[in-house]
């Protein structure tokens, strides 16, 4: 069995990291809606790394779909049937 590690580049690396950390900041403001700590990490996200993802996001929208179907396959190690394509 062959295991390849296919790394992500920088935007879509920048964008997972904002999103698993938006995710738990989100999550721990349900859980503890008054942490000030909390609300620090959110305050200094926005403030310092948020315009920076959302210039990411919007590149990685700007792909067209073919090329988003193989970074999907590249990645998850499979191919995806086309648009349309029988199971």
């Amino acid at each position: 069995m062959s295991t390849t590690t296919t790394r992500l580049d920088a935007d879509e690396e920048r964008v997972t990291r904002a999103q698993r950390l938006l995710i738990g900041l989100g999550a721990a403001l349900v859980h503890r809606p008054f942490d000030t700590a909390t609300h620090d990490q959110l305050l200094r996200f926005l403030t310092e790394d948020a315009a920076t993802v959302l210039a990411s996001l919007e590149l990685l929208r700007q792909r067209p779909e073919t090329e988003l179907r193989e970074r999907i396959a590249e990645l998850s190690g499979h191919r995806l049937l086309p648009a349309g394509g029988a199971a």
